[in-house]
This record gives C-alpha cells, structure tokens and sequence, in this order.
C-alpha cells in the first residue's frame, strides 16, 4: 500500500516588540523587534531549529516577522522566503495600540473578550475572518507539497495566528492555544483519502523537559 503523503508544518511566533512588552494590541501594526531583548528567545529557536531543513519557507509581510527570520536564518539555510500578508496577525481594528488598562471599562471590548473571537473587533475581524484567510494560505501550502513534494514548511507568523491554527488543527480551546515569543508549533498533517488531516502537534522550542 502506497504510504499516504505528509507535511510537517512549522509555525513560530516572532520575537518580543516593545508592544508586547507594554502588552498593547499590535495586529497590523508594523512595529519592529525590541533590540537586545529580542535576541536570547530568537537565539534558543535558532538553536532549536539549528539540524532542521526546509522544503520551503512563509513568512508574514510585517516588519517583526522578516527581522525573526533573518535572524533565524543567519545559522540555519532556507530556500528563499515568501512574504504574504494573509499570515498577519489578527486585525484588532480600534483596539490596535491600546492596553487593556486603556479598554477595560470599554463594554463593546469585554463583549469582544468574552465572545473569543467570534465578534470581531471595531474597524478589525473575527477569528472566523482571520481563520478565512489562513485557510486560504493553508490549502496553498497543502497544494504545493503534494504537486512538488515539500514536506518541511517553516512559516514565521503571530501569536494570534498560532492559537487559531492550534483551535482548528488541533481542537485547542481559544485562550490555550498561546504561544511565548519566538515560540510555536509543530503539525504533521496526513493527507488521506482527498483530505488532510493533522495527526499530531508538538511544541517549538521543545520543552526543557523533553529534551533533557
């Protein structure tokens, strides 16, 4: 019986900004890496992914993300980087550049948090809008890996991406799908029967515990 074709999906957060730091909503935002204090999370990803090789390699169009990767990349080779704004973080809208301390007495926002993500921030989107385009960019990536048989991606994305990746690959719930700074996630996704489906998910960088 013919083995059913794989991906192993690599999906990691950039590396800390001075927003998230001051814990504002960032979404669109074009804010660059917080220089030193972004290098010591990049560098244990680095390291991290230091034995790995990559079929082909995705990265959002924002600032912070192609700094992560050029970054990565000084140790590790990759094939040339595509750039695409549909692996942007979640549009916050109006939310974008406040802090919670600024939103919280805000009624619509609390209606937004409680809703995890099904109501879409003013001027921004929901989860199911954010999940619309990453589907899109997703089947892209599934179409090329069994046309020319890539079977290691590497995409450099956003937190928010990541949890809704994990909540529809993975069945995660909404606020447990985080991921840390230059953080992120391993999916193997099996292609079977016309379909694909994700057969397991591990953390990246590997836990200390799982590598000790």
């Amino acid at each position: 019986m013919t083995e059913s074709p794989s991906l192993e999906l690599t999906v990691v957060r950039h590396g800390v900004t001075a927003w998230n730091l001051e814990r504002r909503y960032q979404g669109h935002r074009d804010v660059p890496l917080l220089m030193p204090e972004a290098i010591a999370d990049i560098e244990r990803l680095r390291d991290d992914l230091a034995e790995e090789r990559f079929d082909a390699v995705h990265c959002s169009d924002l600032t912070r993300c192609r700094q992560t990767l050029a970054a990565v990349r000084e140790t590790l080779p990759t094939p040339e980087a595509w750039f695409d704004a549909r692996l942007r973080e979640l549009d916050f809208g109006d939310y974008e550049g406040c802090t919670y301390a600024h939103l919280k007495d805000d009624p619509g926002y609390r209606a937004w948090v409680d809703s995890a993500g099904a109501v879409a921030p003013p001027n921004g989107e929901s989860a199911a809008a954010l999940w619309s385009r990453l589907e899109d960019w997703l089947a892209e990536v599934q179409a090329q890996a069994l046309a020319t048989g890539q079977r290691r991606v590497l995409a450099v994305s956003h937190g928010g991406v990541i949890r809704e990746l994990r909540r529809r690959l993975e069945g995660a719930e909404f606020w447990d799908g985080v991921v840390g700074q230059a953080q992120g996630r391993r999916f193997v996704l099996i292609h079977d029967e016309g379909n694909w489906r994700c057969s397991c998910s591990s953390a990246v960088p590997a836990p200390a515990s799982a590598t000790s």
